[in-house]
């Protein structure tokens, strides 16, 4: 019955991508249900933009429930949960008034924490949910404090209206509701500092369920952030724009950091979605500043930029995180350490994982490439702004984008190399199987999603202009050629398929050189080299932490890891050691300089409240006096 409902759920995915590029090529339509919703109906309306997120989710729909029909094995949830979770993850970009986009944001985030909570019996699982819970609750107070407080001044609950009355707001009023939105949008985003919650939830769910919430939930962060800062509350200020910007450069390199020195492989993945929000929000930042600079143009490309990596990052971060669920499906472990030579056990995990390995660091001619090598283009034409300050700002960026970029790099080299090659380091490794042919299909629709971005950028980037164009006031722009494309009045050309056939000559000629030349083509096959050693081991393979270990010497000022030696030496003599745990944890400064002084400040204000409970009679009534004369007093 389960796998029937999976396949509904992917059919119903590929008909929800459908409707949604019908949106992105200009088919819009509003439905209204008087009472379905308090406060307005339900409402939902197609735009473009609407279009082209509903096209995300359906499609990331469809290949993740392909993949959950072969993956009975890792999940015990109830599939209600996951059919609410998908509704409201297709609703919430069509929604059109305030009532409909909470109901539908809240029903996202309570199916999230049940698919989170699929382990209870787990502690740590326990603990995620818990976090996630909180944070995802009061991004949702700071929401309906800000549309509320928009709806007062407004007369009204429809974005429509709001987007017609934002230019006669005040600035003070339009400040106050930004922060709070933007506040309970980067939440959901795990933009940092508000990211807590996202490398303890994405490990925690199923797999299929962890690509949905990387691949689109958290995107719908982004999608909230677009249409407050460019629609509902009007042209957006250079101060909100130079934020966004800011924190999608820190999200960037702080994200990437930890991902760096995490050995949970799943871990290592939310980690980097935190990373990847954080380039889409450079782009989004670009392009409010050069909005409010009247460089229409170039705030198209940037927002461009972002689209596109919001649509790769999807497709590479969910064939990921289907890779990964393939290794705990097929190992029982998460923990890089006890991993090792699965190339050989999971063939096909393993393709799909360097694929996506390569599109996350951005090679080409893959997706992850052109979408990063857009938001460059648009960065780097800040010359354009007549603000020294501005400049400065997006100097910042590119350095941060860079930085990224290469420590991206790093960081899938350690997860490939360390996860699928070399020998087992472990009985699960040694024993693993590969993924179900149903798991297969899934992770390879991501896959060639990932393939066919990568080669079109000449047809998927004028279609986003379409997308982006009405966002920022922008009339179409010309693109170039159907092979190349060419940007800003050819400020720079790029062509991904000159780069995959300049690839693929590159690797055959060397093959059709010992061809020509007669070089014997017969196999011999040896041993590798030990360094002199008559027999490999695991113990001679790089290890997660060994890898890891650099990055923390030079970055020693962000991650101050607490190296700790235990040595069991034998009684007799100190020289002769039994056994040796070496352990070098990095800290969160998050944790530490943030959120741990504010829980212990609350707690310290609720001890203190606490004593007005003191069960008194007496006392309350004393209270319920006091409060009657400070109310007639006021009145």
């Amino acid at each position: 019955m389960a796998g029937l409902l999976y396949a509904l759920t992917a059919a119903a995915g590929v008909a929800g991508a459908g409707v949604g590029v019908a949106g992105m090529l200009g088919i819009t339509w509003t439905v209204r249900v008087d009472g379905v919703v308090p406060l307005g109906g339900l409402e939902l309306t197609m735009d473009p933009l609407a279009g082209f997120f509903l096209a995300v989710i359906g499609v990331c729909t469809a290949a993740a429930s392909l993949y959950a029909v072969g993956a009975g094995g890792e999940t015990h949830y109830d599939i209600g949960a996951y059919l609410a979770f998908v509704g409201a993850l297709g609703v919430v970009p069509l929604a059109a008034n305030a009532m409909t986009f909470l109901v539908a944001w809240e029903i996202m985030s309570l199916a999230s924490w049940m698919l989170v909570l699929d382990r209870r019996d787990d502690v740590e699982v326990r603990r995620a949910a818990w976090v996630y819970a909180v944070m995802t609750h009061a991004g949702l107070a700071c929401l309906l404090a800000g549309m509320l407080l928009l709806g007062a001044h407004t007369g009204s609950l429809r974005f429509a209206d709001w987007s017609a009355a934002a230019p006669a707001l005040s600035p003070g009023l339009r400040n106050a509701v930004w922060l709070l939105l933007a506040l309970g949008f980067a939440g959901k985003a795990g933009v940092i500092p508000l990211h807590v919650w996202l490398p303890l939830a994405h490990p925690a769910a199923p797999s299929h369920v962890s690509a949905l919430m990387s691949g689109v939930m958290i995107k719908l962060g982004v999608y909230g952030l677009v249409r407050a800062g460019f629609e509902w509350l009007g042209p957006a200020p250079p101060a909100w724009g130079v934020v966004i910007l800011l924190a999608g450069a820190v999200s960037a390199v702080v994200g990437v950091l930890y991902a760096l020195v995490d050995h949970d492989l799943k871990r290592l993945l939310a980690f980097c979605s935190i990373e990847n929000v954080g380039i889409i929000l450079i782009g989004v930042g670009g392009a409010m500043l050069f909005r409010h600079a009247g460089l229409e143009a170039l705030a198209l490309l940037a927002l461009v930029a972002a689209l596109y990596h919001t649509v790769n990052h999807a497709m590479f971060k969910a064939l990921l995180f289907l890779g990964a669920g393939a290794v705990v499906h097929g190992t029982g472990t998460r923990n890089m350490e006890a991993m090792g030579g699965l190339i050989k056990r999971m063939p096909w995990t393993a393709g799909c994982f360097l694929l996506g390995s390569m599109a996350i660091a951005g090679l080409p001619p893959l997706n992850g490439f052109v979408s990063e090598w857009l938001t460059f283009q648009a960065l780097l034409q800040n010359i354009r702004l007549e603000e020294p300050a501005l400049n400065l700002v997006f100097v910042l960026a590119i350095a941060a984008l860079a930085l990224t970029a290469g420590l991206a790099a790093a960081c899938f080299v350690k997860a490939f190399g360390i996860t699928f090659l070399a020998l087992p380091r472990g009985d699960a490794a040694a024993r693993a199987h590969d993924a179900t042919p149903a798991m297969r299909l899934g992770m390879l629709v991501f896959a060639a999603a990932c393939v066919l971005l990568g080669l079109g950028p000449t047809v998927v980037v004028p279609a986003l202009g379409r997308v982006a164009g009405p966002v920022v006031g922008a009339t179409p722009a010309t693109w170039g050629g159907a092979a190349t494309l060419s940007i800003s009045e050819s400020f720079a050309r790029l062509s991904t398929l000159a780069i995959a056939a300049a690839l693929v000559v590159g690797v055959a000629v060397p093959f059709a050189a010992l061809a020509l030349t007669g070089v014997s083509r017969r196999r011999r096959l040896y041993e590798t080299w030990g360094c002199g050693r008559m027999l490999q081991t695991a113990r001679m393979e790089y290890t997660a932490t060994a890898f890891a270990d650099p990055f923390k010497r030079v970055f020693r000022f962000f991650y101050r890891p607490q190296a700790q030696l235990q040595l069991d030496v034998h009684p007799e003599s100190r020289f002769f050691v039994r056994r040796m745990a070496y352990t070098n944890p990095a800290r969160s400064l998050f944790e530490d300089w943030l959120y741990r002084p504010v829980l212990a400040a609350l707690l310290a204000i609720v001890a203190r409240v606490q004593r007005l409970q003191s069960g008194s009679a007496t006392a309350y009534l004393t209270y319920i006096f006091v409060a009657l004369l400070v109310l007639l007093v006021l009145r």
